[in-house]
């Protein structure tokens, strides 16, 4: 039976006739083929490749040695045609919310980035990087080093990969300002109010002076790649006009505050050709600055949760659309999805990127019919006004709890859909999963990730950024449910877990890592029991964990020490021991509410 190769080329026929195992192959230059396609046949003559340039040949190679994995390829030919949508085709992986990746690690990404077809690859770093002169900020995380960056230059080159360094350099700036040798730096030196709580600085003041200490952080980082490309963050500057700067942006404007600092950061990089994004949440918020964008700089419009999704939350109109309103969440722009933004900027002649999520971060198990949705509605949106660039992002938000495997599968996605969304939005993604990443001979663990990936939803509960079985764990660092999901939701989700469990146990995996897999997704499957077994206790006394009976929190605790032990032995296997001990602390909350209850 003829195969469709991952990702589905544009156009594909079959025909009787296939080519011989040992059929020669000629490759030919064409100027009539698209940038980074190819032309590929297969028949009794053997096999021709047509392609533009070098990575066109290489996804045609590509291509042809899937279809050689077939047992039918002597008795079937092919004819493919084939480019991608977007020229540039990027990953991010967030490396700063406590993981930092071996190298091991690392290597298996590029094999899964490859595979999708990505072209660029960022690292999301804060503190994460050996930075000379701030030993303070990052001697306990394990940071990459410049070796590390040349290293993984070097395998990313090798598999037409470019990696992009991404340096944050205005918000999200909170580990070196906890350190009293930057605090002086921050905009609110004593933290900042935000949605109820006190939170510790995490913005710096928009003056000259940051901006030559953000310069002097890239330059670094930059020294050991070999791209002319560069992300400077710049998202979320929570505090922006509340502390030192809030003279100047009463009597300037924030967006024209904002904007200057963000400009006075890239123009060093600008003036030396490279090409700078930078994330466009504030930017499209004032349209006024849309024309003073400098040559060669790139808003990226980002969005995380699908219309579909942002919709039923806005439409509730309950606590979780309060809590969000209150910490400054457009509702209505997030149902409008990426059309809005990427319209806006077409029209005014501003080249641009979108960037949704993998929907990985707070889940615990992910959320994949979210995510999915969020790639093509920002890969509809891309395409119809004119986007250069798709950057698929897998953050880590509160401690990257979530296995990393469960990111595979958006990933996987995410690549396909960029390279050609048409022939890629309904792609099989079990069976990709099973047949390219995982190798699964008993066809399960593809179908167990999707299936996890679909089990917040089954609890009823519709939220933004996150799901409520991470919630259930993670008390006081997220917004608290708005309401808890029915007894039947939680037996629901109980009898799916349970089915996990037992498909796992199937599985037969020829992945290098594919007992890595086994584990932390077994693992993963617990610690989704667990929450739902902590939610299914507040249901039956309708309040917090704390208030549970003695002898139902004690059970509870004792699970706990155990899935706390696997989660550091599975972390472990994939990451750095940098930022474990931070990241185990997160669930300190429900720990003491616990002990709270059990002693009561």
């Amino acid at each position: 039976m003829p195969i469709t190769p991952y990702p589905a080329p544009r156009s594909m026929t079959t025909r009787d006739g296939g080519a011989p195992p040992d059929a020669p192959l000629t490759t030919a230059h064409d100027t009539d083929v698209p940038a980074q396609g190819y032309r590929l046949r297969t028949g009794p003559d053997g096999v021709t490749v047509r392609h533009r340039d070098a990575a066109g040949l290489r996804y045609a190679l590509a291509t042809l040695d899937q279809l050689r994995a077939s047992a039918d390829f002597a008795q079937v030919g092919y004819d493919i045609s084939d480019h991608p949508d977007f020229e540039r085709r990027g990953f991010l992986l967030d490396i700063s919310r406590d993981r930092v990746p071996t190298r091991r690690t690392l290597a298996r990404w590029i094999d899964i980035l490859a595979l999708a077809r990505f072209n660029q690859l960022e690292l999301y770093t804060e503190h994460t990087f050996a930075f000379p002169g701030h030993q303070e900020v990052w001697q306990d995380a394990s940071p990459l080093t410049g070796d590390d960056l040349r290293w993984l230059d070097a395998r990313c080159t090798a598999h037409g990969i470019e990696l992009v360094v991404n340096q944050n350099t205005f918000g999200h700036m909170e580990r070196f300002l906890s350190h009293p040798s930057h605090v002086h730096r921050a905009e609110n030196p004593d933290g900042f109010e935000r949605g109820g709580s006190h939170r510790p600085p995490s913005t710096l003041e928009p003056t000259a002076d940051n901006a030559a200490f953000a310069h002097a952080l890239l330059s670094e980082v930059t020294a050991h790649v070999r791209s002319r490309r560069l992300n400077i963050g710049a998202d979320e500057p929570f505090e922006l006009g509340t502390g030192r700067s809030r003279e100047r942006v009463a009597s300037e404007g924030l967006g024209e505050v904002y904007f200057d600092y963000v400009t006075h950061v890239m123009r060093p990089w600008l003036d030396a050709g490279y090409s700078v994004q930078f994330w466009a949440d504030v930017f499209t918020h004032h349209p006024e600055l849309i024309g003073r964008v400098p040559k060669n700089a790139v808003p990226v419009v980002w969005q995380y949760d699908a219309p579909e999704h942002a919709a039923r939350v806005a439409a509730a109109d309950g606590a979780e659309a309060r809590a969000w309103r209150g910490v400054g969440a457009d509702l209505d722009r997030l149902r409008e999805g990426f059309r809005h933004d990427t319209e806006t900027l077409a029209s005014a002649g501003v080249e641009h990127w979108v960037a949704p999520g993998a929907g990985n971060w707070n889940s615990l198990v992910g959320r994949l019919d979210n995510a999915t949705e969020n790639m093509v509605d920002a890969a509809e949106a891309g395409l119809a006004h004119g986007a250069a660039g798709f950057l698929l992002t897998s953050w880590g938000d509160h401690g990257m709890w979530d296995a990393p495997s469960v990111a595979f599968a958006p990933a996987v996605f995410g690549g396909g859909v960029a390279w050609c969304l048409e022939t890629n939005r309904d792609a099989d993604l079990a069976t990709v999963l099973d047949t390219h990443v995982l190798l699964d001979a008993a066809s399960q663990a593809g179908g167990i990730l999707v299936r996890l990936g679909g089990l917040y939803r089954r609890l009823g509960v519709p939220l933004l950024n996150g799901s409520p079985l991470f919630r259930a764990l993670f008390p006081g660092i997220a917004p608290l449910l708005p309401e808890l999901p029915s007894a039947d939701a939680l037996d629901a989700v109980a009898g799916a877990l349970a089915a996990c469990r037992r498909d796992l146990a199937a599985v037969d995996l020829a992945a290098a890592d594919g007992e890595v897999v086994v584990r932390e997704l077994a693992h993963a499957v617990e610690l989704a029991q667990f929450a739902t077994d902590v939610l299914r206790a507040r249901v039956a006394v309708r309040g917090a964990a704390d208030a549970v009976d003695p002898d139902g929190a004690r059970t509870l605790l004792r699970r706990l020490d155990a899935l706390v032990a696997e989660q550091r032995a599975c972390w472990l296997l994939r990451a750095r021991v940098g930022g474990l001990e931070d990241s185990l602390a997160r669930i300190g909350t429900l720990r003491r509410e616990l002990l709270t209850a059990a002693h009561r």
